[in-house]
C-alpha cells in the first residue's frame, strides 16, 4: 500500500518530467526501451520513496555491469504503475505494498502481469509519535488517548484539530477514514511528498515539538528521528475491505515484485535475475540512507553497496 524523497532516480537515457504529485503519468507515455523485441534492454518502474529507489538502483547497476543490459527507469505512482506494467510500458515493479484489485485484474484475470516473488522486505504503515513525546506521555501510544493530546498536536494547517501528518496524496492511505470512524479530533494534513514530510518531521524533532505522523517501515529516517508507533485497533483479515468503513490498523505486508507477463516469459537472464533479487530490510536501508542522507546518487550508492556485498548479490545472477 506505500506508500510509501527524494532525489528522483535518473533514467539511463531519459528523465521524464514529473507531475505535481511527483510521478510521470505512464498511461500517456512509455519508455523507448520497454518491450523492445530482441534487444538487451530492461525498463524498471521506480516509486517516489527512497526504499524503492534503493531496490531499482542496485538492480539497475547489476543488470548493466554484470549482465550487459541497458536499463531505463521511469517514475510512476502506485496504481498507474500496474497499468504501465500490464501494457508493457515497463517490464518490472520491484516493490508493491499490496493492491488486491489490480492483482486480481491483471494477474488472475487478464494474466498480463506475473508474480516475481518476495522482495525479502516486510512493509508496515502506521501512526507514529516521536520517542521523546512517547517517553513523556506513555499513554499517547494507545489510539484511545489521542484526543487527550489533540490540542498539543494542533498546527496552523489543522485548524482547531490535532494534526495527523501524511505524505503524498498519491499514497494509499486509510487515514481520513480512520480519523472519522475512530471519532478522533484530528485532521489529515498532506505534506505533499515523502521529502516534504521528512523535512517537516526533522524540523519538529529539532525543536522537540510533539507530532503525529503516518509513516512506514522500512525507512531510514527511524535512525535519525526515533519514533514510537501508536497502537490502532488490531488488524484482522478483511477489516480494511471497505475503504469508507476502515477502523483498524494497517497490516504487515511482505513486499512483492511483479513482472510484465511477456517479459517474465521471454526476458531471459534479466527476468531471471529480477525474480532472484531478494534482500533484507537492513540492506535496503543501507542503500536508502546513502541516497537520502549522504546525498550519493543512486548509481554511486548502488556501486558502493555492490562492491561491499558480492556474496549477497552473486546469488541473484542466473
Amino acid at each position: 500500500m506505500r506508500r510509501r524523497i527524494m532525489a528522483p532516480l535518473i533514467a539511463a537515457s531519459t528523465l521524464l518530467s514529473l507531475s505535481a504529485c511527483g510521478a510521470a503519468d505512464m498511461t500517456q507515455q512509455a519508455s523507448p526501451y520497454a518491450a523492445a523485441e530482441g534487444a538487451k534492454t530492461v525498463t524498471l518502474s521506480v516509486q517516489s520513496w527512497v526504499g524503492a529507489q534503493a531496490n531499482v538502483a542496485v538492480a539497475k547497476y547489476l543488470l548493466e555491469h554484470e549482465l550487459g543490459y541497458r536499463v531505463d527507469t521511469v517514475q510512476v505512482d502506485e496504481v498507474p504503475a500496474w497499468d504501465a506494467l500490464s501494457q508493457g510500458r515497463v517490464d518490472a515493479l520491484l516493490e508493491d505494498w499490496g493492491h488486491p484489485e489490480q492483482e486480481q485484474r491483471y494477474v488472475e484475470d487478464k494474466k498480463t502481469i506475473a508474480r516475481g516473488g518476495d522482495l525479502g522486505v516486510t512493509g508496515h504503515i502506521g501512526w507514529f509519535v516521536p520517542k521523546y513525546f512517547a517517553d513523556a506521555h506513555p499513554d499517547v501510544t494507545d489510539w484511545k488517548n489521542l484526543n487527550k493530546y489533540a490540542d498539543q498536536l494542533r498546527t496552523a494547517e489543522s485548524g482547531g484539530k490535532g494534526q495527523l501528518l501524511d505524505g503524498s496524496p498519491s499514497y494509499v492511505t486509510n487515514d481520513k477514514a480512520l480519523v472519522k470512524n475512530l471519532d478522533l479530533d484530528y485532521k489529515v494534513v498532506f505534506a505533499g511528498s515523502e521529502a516534504a514530510q521528512i523535512t517537516q518531521i526533522k524540523q519538529f524533532a529539532k525543536e522537540k515539538k510533539p507530532f503525529l505522523t503516518y509513516w512506514y517501515k522500512p525507512q531510514w529516517l527511524f535512525e535519525k528521528v526515533p519514533m514510537t508507533e501508536v497502537k490502532l485497533p488490531a488488524y484482522k483479515e478483511g477489516c480494511d475491505a471497505d475503504p469508507e468503513k476502515v477502523a483498524c490498523a494497517y497490516p504487515h505486508t511482505p513486499l512483492q515484485k511483479f513482472l510484465n507477463a511477456d517479459f517474465a516469459e521471454k526476458g531471459g537472464k534479466a527476468a531471471a535475475f529480477l525474480k532472484n533479487f531478494r534482500w533484507t530490510v537492513e540492506e535496503q536501508n543501507e542503500v536508502a540512507l546513502m541516497i537520502a542522507e549522504e546525498k550519493l546518487s543512486p548509481e554511486a550508492a548502488a556501486e558502493k553497496w555492490v562492491e561491499a556485498n558480492e556474496p549477497t548479490w552473486r546469488k541473484w545472477l542466473p
